[in-house]
């Protein structure tokens, strides 16, 4: 099937879609998973074009999901193609986040070996690397080891995953060919306009977001609502980490007051608070793609297909004064860069 879903090509040719579909919320910090359900529930995102996932070795069985995911589809394909046509192509990105230690090319080989098999995959599309300490310069070797694996085809785009400009503009002089970096980026925080946005648009890096959506926080039902504060109403690992980042950026009375805004600007398109949301930073320079998390196989989980597929539509165009309107709430906000440091740095304080 054609789709409509907008792609963005990597600088290794790897086209994926500008909305990716999240698997943090099957690593269990969002509620406990049911493996059969969760492979069940990505048939639906296929179906609209949504064909481009992001996981990670670290977030539980995320790999091996979409590695039985990614296996029906080869056989739906084997299948289907004496009818001439296939099954739609999956990207599968993710992440390889090692504890500290020695980064020689077996401790690297094993780690890629292990995502590939979990993904049933002979290569890799896409592996987003993250470090937790700069001071620790072993980054530097695990790099050079994936940039040869890269040559050799196991990998196909080499991407790092938090890491500030500095330290792009490091690696990146070293030769180390880097395709994207995945980022928070959102209304909330816009740290990466200050410094990594013009980097990336001057080296072909793409940025891939996430808290786009501030965990769910970003969207018409929190709007008018009183401030939570309980373990029951912050009862995702998203919810709570975003709702830490709205008390560092300006609190819960002016974040009522970016609801409201959205609000209007979501009335005047005929769309949600989500999709304008995402679209604003969907438009930001360097950004390649939203990472829109969803909840596979995690009982009460809702589908959000139809925001996803309105935020990266042509016909959704946030006009001058949609970004008045939504920029009269930001300019109000703390300066997040000068609170917490460039991209990432809340990883490593």
């Amino acid at each position: 099937m054609s789709s409509s879903v907008p792609k963005v090509r990597l600088a290794g040719g790897l086209e994926i879609c500008r909305v990716l579909n999240g698997m943090w919320q099957v690593s269990g910090a969002h509620g406990t998973v049911n493996k059969t359900k969760a492979v069940e529930a990505m048939q639906a995102y296929v179906d609209a074009g949504l064909t481009t996932f992001d996981m990670a070795d670290i977030y539980g069985p995320a790999e091996e999901i979409y590695g039985q995911f990614s296996n029906q589809q080869r056989n739906k394909s084997l299948k289907l193609k004496s009818s001439g046509s296939a099954a739609p192509a999956l990207q599968g990105l993710t992440k390889f986040v090692p504890r500290p230690g020695p980064m020689d090319r077996k401790v690297v080989e094993k780690a890629l070996q292990r995502s590939m098999s979990r993904m049933q995959v002979d290569a890799l599309d896409c592996v987003q690397f993250h470090w937790w300490d700069y001071k620790d310069k072993r980054y530097l070797d695990a790099l050079g080891h994936l940039s040869d694996l890269q040559q050799e085809g196991v990998i196909r785009e080499l991407a790092l995953t938090n890491f500030d400009t500095q330290r792009l503009e490091e690696i990146t002089q070293k030769g180390i060919r880097i395709s994207s970096n995945q980022v928070q980026y959102s209304l909330i925080d816009q740290r990466p306009a200050a410094r990594m946005e013009r980097f990336c648009v001057a080296n072909n890096i793409k940025l891939l977001t996430y808290g786009t959506l501030a965990g769910g926080l970003l969207s018409e039902r929190y709007s008018g609502k009183a401030e939570p504060s309980s373990r029951a109403e912050l009862n995702t690992a998203s919810l709570s980490k975003y709702k830490n980042m709205i008390d560092s950026w300006g609190g819960w009375a002016l974040f009522q007051d970016l609801l409201v805004a959205l609000e209007t600007v979501a009335k005047r398109h005929g769309c949600s608070v989500a999709s304008v949301a995402t679209r604003y930073v969907l438009d930001r320079p360097a950004v390649g793609g939203v990472i829109v998390g969803c909840r596979f196989g995690v009982a009460g989980a809702g589908q959000h297909i139809g925001d996803s597929l309105r935020s990266c539509s042509p016909e959704l165009q946030l006009t001058a004064e949609d970004h008045a309107a939504i920029e009269g709430v930001t300019r109000r906000a703390a300066d997040l860069m000068a609170l917490i440091g460039d991209c990432g740095d809340e990883y490593r304080r």
